[in-house]
């Protein structure tokens, strides 16, 4: 399988006054196309600023990584944009919808920012609320739904582009078990149709769906296996 990213020598260093804190150490890490990988480690081990790096939403202090073909360090802000927009989806713990939006407009946003037509954009949308059960709620504000259904029309977002990759910073954080085991379902259904997704979590039981499982401790990668 092709590599989907590749992370060599990884070095992450937080500065704040005078304190100097090592947030990744000398990582090396590799996805292939098709993996479902956990991340997983106490906190303050690494966990949300590896995603963040993945993500392209942050940069290392030092080392290289590679998204496909193209070596992050390279790319212009405008160019992480477009990569970020075209080949990743982000589910985080906290939902993150907008507000002053209702479900099918925060479904919807990706695809605007890609300049995808209007026409396209609404069949896409539509297609990702049935996927995860909340096409009856197209026109329902955020502040209308509950944490479960948040989390769902957040999931429709992430995938409403169609991603390669799928990054989930505790997904399943702030539901409860019978929520997180819906969204985790899910999961596991885009995982069965080919799309690649690194996980983050603390529960031992959605760590286990993964097909890898790998432990952060103080920025660096203790164990990689099989789940």
């Amino acid at each position: 399988m092709q590599d989907v990213f590749e992370m060599k020598s990884i070095n992450k260093v937080f500065h704040t006054d005078e304190v100097e804190t090592h947030a990744l150490v000398d990582l090396h890490f590799q996805v292939a196309r098709g993996e479902f990988v956990s991340v997983n480690g106490p906190s303050g081990s690494g966990k949300s600023t590896l995603l963040a790096i993945l993500g392209l939403l942050d940069t290392p202090t030092s080392g290289t990584y590679k998204l496909g073909d193209q070596v992050a360090s390279g790319l212009s802000a405008g160019e992480r944009a477009r990569l970020r927009n075209e080949h990743i989806g982000f589910i985080f713990q906290a939902f993150n919808l907008i507000g002053d939006l209702d479900v099918f407009e925060n479904v919807e946003l990706p695809l605007i920012y890609r300049g995808v037509p209007g026409p396209e954009r609404k069949q896409r949308v539509q297609l990702a609320l049935e996927r995860v059960g909340m096409s009856s709620r197209a026109r329902h504000m955020p502040a209308q739904l509950s944490g479960g259904q948040q989390q769902r029309v957040a999931v429709a977002r992430a995938v409403v582009g169609e991603p390669p990759m799928l990054l989930a910073d505790e997904p399943t954080g702030n539901l409860d078990s019978k929520n997180g085991d819906a969204v985790m379902a899910l999961l596991e259904e885009l995982h069965q149709g080919g799309t690649t997704i690194v996980m983050v979590t603390h529960n031992p039981e959605y760590a286990a769906k993964a097909s890898r499982i790998v432990h952060l401790f103080d920025g660096r990668i203790v164990d990689d296996r099989p789940s």
